[in-house]
């Protein structure tokens, strides 16, 4: 089993910056790919920015050049910089593993934390 907490959301205005951490327990398979999703009501779950074990990244078009995320294995964490905030990014942020294994994926996620950007 894997655990995920992420933590580092609240309240921002337009412009601003905010870092999120996710801090993962548990075993992880090899070859995973660790990433950051958001969900904004009435909308479905999107993949915004994923990094591979080797530190491989991918962005969604809408936070390229805004949002940076990054891996500290040695403290097993993921984290995710938010710069230059807008209101269209206001969320609930979820911290995501994955692997293959034997042609079969498998999933953790987090419990989310609240993005809002607004003035």
């Amino acid at each position: 089993q894997v655990q995920l907490v992420e933590s580092g959301g609240g309240l921002v205005q337009p412009g601003g910056s905010l870092r999120l951490s996710c801090a993962a327990s548990g075993r992880m398979s090899s070859n995973y790919i660790m990433g950051w999703y958001r969900q904004a009501p009435g909308k479905e779950r999107e993949l915004v920015a994923s990094i591979t074990d080797d530190g491989n990244t991918q962005y969604a078009r809408s936070v390229t050049g805004r949002f940076a995320i990054s891996r500290d294995s040695a403290k097993n964490t993921l984290n995710l910089q938010l710069n230059n905030l807008k209101p269209e990014d206001t969320a609930v942020y979820y911290c995501n593993v994955f692997w293959w294994a034997n042609f079969r994926r498998t999933d953790y996620w987090g419990q989310g934390t609240q993005v809002t950007v607004s003035s």
